[in-house]
């Protein structure tokens, strides 16, 4: 099947009933911007064979709706105006309609950050008012394949203190600046989501380079066998579970494992005693066993598990019936009866837990096991828990919420149809940290992104701003290794910026209030003006130089006479060592300690201290270079 657009995707193989009148696709609401420049397209659907008459201003539109219902009625470029326009789609109208620059704003929690939590908040949302900015939230949701709706109605609406107030902060002040400078309309969507993976955000043919055509059918599968779909995805967790815990399988085994008591149905974190109380990260067995007579067998059952924070893998007898991610959604799974047996049946979950608490998080009366027409059998207490021996995470189904193959994409980008837009501002990766291959997913973000909206898209990409513990000698860090490959994911892109955030962070904070800083360097880059960024490192006598561009003016060192967090590093990490720097204009100096040098690295730390800026306070972004030779 050509992936044409989510309306024709979701509409293929589905009952078309007769509509009263073309449906638009949910982009276009009263209020709306169109981009500028770019040819217009306006998407809905129709009865099949149905034609569409439209007008856009004094524009007039023709089309036919495909066999699918799908049509597109296509209008002339337009400069950005501020007298607005007003679109007739057979007997609907649309209504105050501005032409200016459209930019997509997504990623994970400090892109979801709202105004209102931010600095200043109060101050910020009672001056917002401005009818040339305009806002479109785009409502949470997850998919396993591309949809012509939102979850829920999205309407565009002119920036004000109530729209404002729970809008992306860094989209939002981006948006503002570029406001004031450029004097045109600017609207702005807000699609993102707390924790995501950058995997979810791909297109389905994005999805489909990197992860094969067997993920995809696994992930479309899910939506009408969710039972048969993870008895296919079971075997993945199963065999990184015995490769990482020394052979042993609870699931078909759980005498393998040393059980305690589960002290209360609670998060563990609770659990006084416990060393979940410390420790909380990680993978728990929970183990119930449930006595069944021979009718509660015969027939089936359902289980229901409330709230498990916030992975789960569940068997029953040995056989997987459930596979969720979800600090909010209930667990409740279908077990055929021929996964039951008349006396003492097991019912065992693998609970993983990636950030603050984990476990159960409903209420005890939530947890129950209820046969097919018969009375629910409580499963409120006598549950037992083991702590896996590995650190690592288990693998994600594709149909994970926050890091399967396209679901929020399928949901949350793909209903917005082939709209023009100036660009896309991405900030994520704080999930995606220690996962190998974060580059290719980025290229492919960028590729899907591109060939939905505009191919000329420009890219900003938010490098992670410094959390984490201090460090007083140079050590490994899954946050710089992120952060070089958002920085090698631009560099190999003709129209992609960095962003950097490295200074503006709180180091015990994942969510740094301070998004105007980081919203004003997104205006810079949206607009073209260059940031400073590394050209390369070379021997200069007893120096080695490294070489920026995009200074303005020169280099200088804050509250100190040299900059910090530059290091020096042979081939192995045990080299690495902090270098004495100067600044010498655009570019800084490291002393030759004599010592094996090949690399330079820079801010190479979760949490660097960083005080090198140009004229205009723009920082040096994290990196590491090779030396080169002259």
């Amino acid at each position: 099947m050509t992936y044409r657009f989510p309306l024709a995707l979701a509409l293929l193989g589905t009952s078309m009933p007769a509509l009263a009148a073309p449906a638009l696709s949910p982009y276009w609401t009263d209020h709306a911007v169109i981009q500028r420049g770019k040819p217009i397209a306006v998407e809905g659907r129709a009865d099949p064979g149905e034609r569409v008459s439209g007008s856009l201003g004094d524009e007039s539109s023709e089309a036919v709706a495909g066999s699918d219902g799908y049509f597109t009625l296509k209008f002339k470029a337009h400069e950005a105006s501020r007298s607005p326009l007003t679109l007739t789609v057979g007997n609907r109208q649309v209504r105050d309609l501005l032409v200016g620059d459209v930019w997509l704003c997504s990623g994970q929690s400090n892109m979801a950050f709202m105004v209102k939590q931010g600095l200043n908040a109060a101050t910020e949302i009672a001056s917002s008012a401005d009818d040339g900015l305009r806002l479109l939230r785009v409502p949470d949701g997850s998919a396993v394949s591309p949809q012509a709706r939102f979850s829920t109605p999205a309407q565009w609406a002119a920036a004000a203190p109530d729209t404002v107030r729970d809008f992306s902060a860094a989209c939002y002040f981006m948006a503002r600046e570029l406001r004031a400078t450029l004097g045109v309309p600017v609207g702005v969507i807000n699609s993102s989501y707390g924790g995501s993976q950058i995997r979810v955000w791909l297109t389905p043919e994005s999805g489909k380079a990197l992860y094969g055509a067997e993920q995809m059918d696994m992930l479309r599968s899910f939506g009408s066998d969710e039972l048969g779909t993870v008895a296919r995805f079971a075997p993945t967790w199963e065999n990184w579970y015995l490769q990482h815990s020394g052979g042993t399988a609870p699931w078909v085994k759980p005498d393998s494992l040393q059980w305690q008591p589960v002290p209360q149905i609670s998060v563990w974190n609770e659990w006084k005693g416990s060393p979940l109380v410390e420790s909380p990260i990680g993978t728990v067995w929970l183990r119930r066993e449930v006595d069944l007579t021979p009718a509660q067998a015969k027939g089936g059952a359902k289980l229901s598990l409330g709230v498990i924070d916030e992975i789960d893998m569940t068997w029953v007898n040995g056989h997987p019936v459930g596979n969720t991610f979800g600090w909010d959604v209930e667990r409740n799974y279908e077990v055929p009866a021929r996964f039951l047996k008349p006396g003492r049946n097991e019912i065992i979950v693998a609970a993983t837990n990636t950030w603050s608490t984990g476990g159960f998080t409903s209420p005890a009366d939530k947890l129950s096991l209820t046969p097919a027409g018969g009375a629910a059998v409580p499963l409120a207490d006598g549950w037992r828990y083991s702590k896996a021996p590995m650190k690592e995470l288990p693998p994600r189904s594709p149909w994970d919420t926050n890091a399967g193959i396209g679901v929020r994409h399928n949901a949350m980008v793909a209903p917005l149809g082939h709209v023009a837009l100036k660009g896309a501002a991405w900030y994520q990766g704080e999930s995606d940290v220690d996962l190998p291959g974060y580059r290719d997913r980025m290229r492919e973000l960028f590729a899907g992104w591109r060939k939905q909206f505009s191919s000329d898209m420009r890219m900003l990409v938010v490098q992670l701003a410094n959390y984490g513990p201090v460090q007083l000698a140079p050590t490994n860090s899954g946050w710089a290794d992120l952060r070089e490959e958002q920085r090698q994911s631009v560099l190999a892109d003709k129209n992609a910026e960095l962003v950097t955030a490295i200074d503006i962070g709180e180091r015990t904070d994942i969510h740094p209030a301070n998004k105007q800083v980081l919203g004003h360097r997104l205006a810079l880059a949206a607009q073209g003006i260059a940031l400073p960024e590394p050209v390369n490192a070379m021997r200069d006598g007893e120096n080695v130089r490294v070489r920026f561009a995009g200074v303005a003016g020169k280099l200088v060192a804050w509250s100190a006479s040299s900059p910090l967090a530059f290091e020096l590093c042979g081939d192995t990490q045990s080299t690495c060592r902090y270098a004495a720097a100067r600044v010498d204009g655009a570019s800084v100096l490291l002393a030759d300690d004599g010592k094996p040098a090949t690399r330079v690295r820079y801010a190479w730390a979760d949490s660097p201290v960083v005080n090198a800026y140009d004229d205009k306070a723009m920082p040096l972004p994290g990196f590491e270079l090779d030396i080169a030779s002259r």
